[in-house]
């Protein structure tokens, strides 16, 4: 495989939709609200995307260091535990990736003021801390916490605020819908990872609490967000409060296959499923958003 490729598979592009629905949700939020701005979405979506990229360089090498991707990995390709990149290459493309980021940042500084420095650079920090670190958050059951915060509330919240250049309480609440969703992959990848994450030490939902719980918990971020919905009518139009509607028949074949397959390559398919749903939801909620 090609250095190209190779650094494009470490990147994980698939994952780049929980980094960028997220903002497209909040910028369609301010645009309903009177306020929208090409440029600073344009540097937003460049900085998410870099920190999510950034996030999954570091996962890549701090799993590998860590012992927890070997050949028993069910999940797609990892680089640094297949041997196409190094430790230190991966290592160097996440700070990379990182030091991007804020680049992308300084015209979203100047506008925002310390609360965006402030989110910034924990979303960057949180983001190493995903996985590496003294005490990895995915490793002690705290990612859920941050997938929320930092795929969801935060990100929803502060593009809103990039544009409207204030706090929204409907914006949070709308950040709480990606994010749930958002949380569904890592559910699904708790489950399906079990085994390998309980040699390696990770201490997952799923591995403290059973597999059961995890299939429960994954069942709960597919449909949760459709409540939320209904919780957020009175702030959101009709349109934005049932177009997503359209996408749940997306969530009934990931969720079968959760309850009822065990193999590897049934739960990548319901993976790719996952996140195909995600994107309709999120799509769908932000042309309901503008479309009012």
């Amino acid at each position: 495989m090609s250095a190209l490729r190779s650094w494009a598979l470490a990147a994980r592009p698939k994952t780049l939709v929980a980094a960028l629905l997220p903002v497209l949700i909040g910028a369609a939020w301010a645009h309903a609200n009177g306020a929208f701005e090409w440029s600073v979405a344009t540097w937003i979506l460049l900085s998410a995307t870099c920190i999510q990229i950034g996030t999954n360089l570091a996962n890549d090498y701090s799993d590998f260091k860590k012992g927890a991707d070997t050949h028993e990995r069910l999940g797609p390709t990892r680089v640094t535990q297949a041997g196409l990149l190094s430790p230190r290459a991966v290592a160097g493309g996440a700070m990379t990736a990182f030091a991007l980021a804020v680049v992308c940042a300084i015209p979203l500084l100047l506008r925002g003021g310390w609360p965006i420095l402030a989110i910034g650079l924990s979303g960057i920090l949180f983001g190493w801390m995903y996985t590496g670190g003294p005490y990895p958050l995915g490793y002690n059951g705290l990612a859920e916490i941050f997938v929320i915060l930092y795929f969801g509330v935060l990100a929803v919240a502060g593009t809103s605020f990039l544009f409207l250049l204030e706090w929204q309480r409907a914006a949070f609440l709308l950040g709480l819908i990606p994010g749930i969703l958002a949380c569904g992959l890592l559910a699904l990848n708790n489950v399906r990872d079990e085994q390998t994450d309980r040699k390696a030490g990770k201490r997952t939902p799923v591995v403290r609490l059973g597999r059961t719980f995890g299939k429960w918990e994954y069942a709960a971020t597919l449909y949760v967000p459709y409540a939320l919905l209904l919780v957020g009518l009175r702030e959101l139009s009709w349109s934005a409060a049932l177009l997503p509607l359209l996408a749940l028949p997306l969530s009934i074949a990931p969720l079968r296959a959760v309850f009822t397959k065990t193999d590897g390559p049934a739960l990548n398919t319901a993976l790719a499923q996952t996140a195909r749903h995600m994107l309709a939801f999120g799509l769908l909620l932000t042309i309901g958003l503008i479309w009012r």
